[in-house]
């Protein structure tokens, strides 16, 4: 797919094509996030490897649309969208909540057994999956939702959790606008019921931060019950969003991953 139909579309964006590339790597961002938190990474990974950031609805270009509050409606929506992307080698990477999407697009997919135009009919699979700060999809809440308390105490949430600057709570204009998409992204998480299906054939890498209250490394161990193929969990200095505190050594990792999916 050349870079002129990347714009048409408005769930996948490639930052910095390459049509040499060897392996495609789909980002998915946490609850509130977007692309940003990916940014630079097309710069900062293997040359071989073609970044592409998965867009949702409610932040950045697409702000004026409505946010999902559910898992199912989203998969069935960004499938059909991405599906275009999948006629190479790719794996999927999830931060929090891009963990559970990713996962369950993963399994979406493999359900479906779309049929590849060039190879014939074949289950559409990533080659890896990574998962950063997300508990295990098949383990049971420990906390009470927060998507629908009123806003102070939402707001009060958040602040524990961390990754949304101070200044930017204290603006209430800003917050408007930004907290029914944060209320919809938690809504996704703390509604989802989790199926019990195979193991996916992928192998999976996790990421823990060593300081997140919000999934530990036991939780994130716990994914290995969800591949039939290899698992390796890494433990990353840092809280909830490691993702900044921990970004070279976090890349140097996937790199590494990526790499060897190449050989």
């Amino acid at each position: 797919m050349n870079n002129r139909n990347q714009f048409l579309n408005p769930w996948v964006t490639c930052p910095k094509p390459n049509p040499d590339a060897q392996l495609r790597l789909f980002c998915f961002h946490h609850a509130g996030g977007g692309t940003l938190s990916f940014r630079n990474w097309a710069d900062e990974l293997f040359p071989a490897i073609e970044v592409y950031l998965i867009q949702l609805p409610g932040r950045e270009r697409r702000l004026m649309e409505s946010a999902f509050t559910r898992i199912e409606p989203l998969i069935q929506e960004l499938k059909p969208a991405i599906i275009p992307y999948l006629k190479q080698p790719f794996a999927f990477l999830g931060y929090s909540m891009g963990s559970l999407i990713a996962f369950e697009l993963a399994r979406s997919l493999r359900r479906d057994r779309f049929a590849h135009p060039q190879r014939g009919y074949r289950e559409i699979s990533p080659n890896h999956l990574f998962v950063c700060a997300r508990r295990a999809p098949q383990l049971p809440p420990t906390k009470k939702p927060i998507y629908e308390l009123p806003e102070s105490e939402f707001l009060q949430e958040l602040r524990c959790l961390g990754g949304t600057p101070e200044e930017i709570l204290a603006n209430k204009e800003l917050m408007a606008l930004f907290i029914p998409t944060l209320r919809a992204d938690f809504a996704v998480i703390e509604t989802y019921n989790y199926y019990d299906e195979p193991p996916l054939n992928c192998p999976i890498t996790a990421f823990a931060g060593s300081e997140d209250t919000e999934a530990s490394r036991e939780e994130l161990a716990a994914w290995s019950s969800q591949t039939a193929a290899d698992f390796n969990l890494h433990i990353l200095p840092g809280d909830h969003f490691f993702l900044n505190s921990s970004r070279s050594r976090l890349l140097q990792i996937i790199d590494t991953v990526c790499h060897q999916i190449n050989l």
